[in-house]
């Protein structure tokens, strides 16, 4: 999300949670100043490869309740990241590592960071760190070893809600879904019917 008007129409149809990039070079990189929302919203800073530093700088300037870590973050590095976010607040702020997933994607990568991370977000593997707009072959996930909850993410608009509903039929333990880039009108601009359409077709437990 980018623009103030935009984030609150989005908003007020209450998605979980909404997405808020911290890199510079993203079109979408947010430098403003986020509106008020409802509280049951969980704003998310999305980084990129950032300092532990600035990432604390972010979550209190915004009061951010998760962090999105889109870069070759390592072990270590969520490790300190989430020690450090743990003195901050006595509220546990969630944080998401992101997997950029091909047909060759190895799982065995995802252990070392199970103890360090809230959730994976699974994306397409492309040109950019997120937004590519490409779905990846979801057939990759039933090879997924583990029971850590999940973000399906990668170009899912809402041609893709059917297939969505599918995996959401098996057991494999999807937390949420990510979407982003063909749900907007431009970078950061989201399409509020699409959205609420997305959101009234998803199926729920």
């Amino acid at each position: 999300m980018k623009y103030p008007n935009n984030i609150i129409e989005v908003g007020a149809l209450l998605p979980d949670y909404m997405g808020f990039i911290f890199w510079k070079k993203s079109a979408r990189y947010f430098d403003g100043d986020i509106p008020n929302l409802p509280p049951s919203i969980k704003k998310v800073g999305v980084f990129v490869n950032e300092t532990v530093e600035n990432i604390i700088e972010k979550v209190q300037k915004h009061d951010l309740q998760a962090v999105q870590l889109h870069g070759k973050e390592s072990v270590e590095f969520c490790l300190n990241l989430k020690t450090e976010l743990k003195n901050l607040k006595q509220v546990q702020i969630e944080i998401i590592k992101v997997f950029s997933v091909a047909d060759d994607f190895d799982f065995s990568v995802l252990a070392p960071f199970e103890a360090v991370c809230n959730y994976f977000l699974f994306d397409t593997k492309g040109k950019l760190p997120g937004g590519n707009g490409t779905t990846f072959d979801w057939k990759v996930l039933e090879n997924y070893p583990s029971t850590k909850p999940f973000f399906l993410s990668g170009g899912i608009g809402i041609d893709e809600m059917d297939a969505v509903n599918e995996i959401l039929k098996t057991n494999l333990p999807v937390y949420a879904i990510d979407v982003n880039s063909k749900f907007e009108l431009e970078p950061g601009l989201k399409n509020v019917q699409l959205c609420k359409d997305a959101l009234q077709r998803i199926v729920t437990n």
